[in-house]
């Protein structure tokens, strides 16, 4: 698999810690605004991030202001079967999944298998070794890549063109550092596909970043 992606994400200010699931969820259940502000100030940003991967920077607000809206809804039917994170993200997930289908009917959110290879056959050998191997990144270090604006574009550039799952993929493991068993939950998918989701989304983005390199 290809390697990850040197994250584009922003500094962020710490946040202080949440209270564990057992004690925040029966404060919700009462009402306490304190733990609602507690929470929304912890996952908010996150939401935002995900629907924006997955629907695009001009719905990730609404979508996560319904998401809010049925977290709210569901909360007191919430079995536990998760964290609390993990459910308000599937929410959103779902909430994207729904607004980008009823936006552009024509996208198809099943872009696990269907595709065709990333890497081009030509550049193997009937050995299955490189005939055309990767080039080399000029820098020394994912920092030393980032340093260059031009650069960054790129990788954004090239995130905005995955399809939606892939991009959500590589944008939680990636860009938020979370693990590939939760964000499979999140996404509702295998993890094989998952697994298929991520290997095609680095795939572009350094096929993207070795076009950059060699021009």
């Amino acid at each position: 698999m290809p390697a990850a992606i040197p994250a584009t994400r922003r500094p962020e200010l710490s946040k202080p810690p949440l209270p564990a699931d057992a004690e925040l969820i029966p404060k919700l259940l009462a009402g306490d605004e304190t733990a609602y502000a507690q929470v929304v100030r912890a996952y908010h940003g996150l939401m935002i991030h995900l629907a924006r991967a997955i629907v695009g920077e001009a719905f990730a607000d609404e979508v996560a202001q319904e998401a809010w809206v049925a977290v709210l809804r569901a909360l007191p039917r919430f079995e536990r079967r998760s964290s609390l994170k993990t459910w308000i993200l599937r929410i959103v997930s779902n909430t994207a999944k729904s607004r980008l289908r009823h936006e552009s009917r024509s996208v198809s959110l099943d872009d696990t298998m269907s595709e065709q290879p990333i890497v081009d056959p030509a550049r193997f050998k009937s050995n299955a070794h490189w005939a055309s191997p990767p080039a080399m990144w000029h820098a020394d270090t994912p920092d030393a890549l980032l340093a260059s604006s031009q650069l960054r574009s790129c990788i954004d550039a090239a995130l905005r063109a995955l399809p939606p799952m892939q991009r959500a993929v590589v944008s939680l493991r990636d860009m938020q550092g979370m693990d590939m068993e939760t964000i499979c939950k999140v996404l509702e998918v295998s993890e094989s596909n998952g697994r298929v989701l991520l290997h095609r989304a680095r795939s572009r983005i350094q096929q993207a970043i070795e076009e950059h390199e060699t021009r």
